[in-house]
């Protein structure tokens, strides 16, 4: 685990918002449910915030406008999160690079990356192909290889985060986690 700056300690009394970042699979609405539950916060999966306010499910955006609409409404609804307070927001893989999404959470929140090893994000999304538009229809391999090229493109603004914490799996890390923001 790793800080690019001295993170300002959580305190459950601080109006503040913790964003949770990394690709999809990494472990954000996991881990940010259990978090969320340790601070006695509330959690928001930005995905699932997104689909209930459009009452579309996101691969019927994708199917509808595409990904610049879906992009275009998660900023939207990344926005709306700042008005909330005492909040873990897991955000989509892409959310970050998009826009000024990833500068806009770090001024607004505190900013986490869970950075988590390929092998094991091959092997939570095996079985999620069809139900993530990005990854419709690829067999493993070329999952593996779109992750590895994502991973390298989405480098530079996932290591943004005031925070980069190397997560695998399970309730260790999220004490860990919780311990580290206290």
């Amino acid at each position: 685990m790793s800080s690019r700056e001295n993170p300002q300690p959580v305190t459950r009394n601080s109006p503040i918002r913790i964003y949770l970042i990394g690709f999809m699979g990494s472990g954000k609405s996991y881990l940010g449910k259990q978090l969320a539950e340790q601070l006695q916060w509330k959690f928001i999966d930005l995905d699932a915030y997104l689909e209930s306010k459009e009452s579309k499910t996101i691969s019927q955006i994708f199917e509808e406008g595409g990904e610049a609409l879906f992009r275009q409404l998660e900023k939207d609804y990344l926005t709306a999160t700042g008005d909330f307070e005492k909040t873990v927001i897991a955000t989509g893989g892409g959310c970050p690079c998009f826009y000024d999404n990833m500068e806009w959470m770090d001024v607004i929140g505190q900013t986490i990356y869970l950075k988590t090893p390929v092998s094991i994000l091959v092997k939570r999304l095996q079985s999620e192909t069809e139900h993530r538009p990005l990854l419709a229809g690829k067999s493993n391999k070329e999952l593996s290889d779109f992750i590895e090229q994502k991973l390298k493109e989405r480098k530079a603004y996932y290591e943004q985060a005031q925070v980069i914490f190397e997560y695998r799996s399970g309730t260790e890390g999220v004490k860990e986690l919780a311990d580290l923001l206290r």
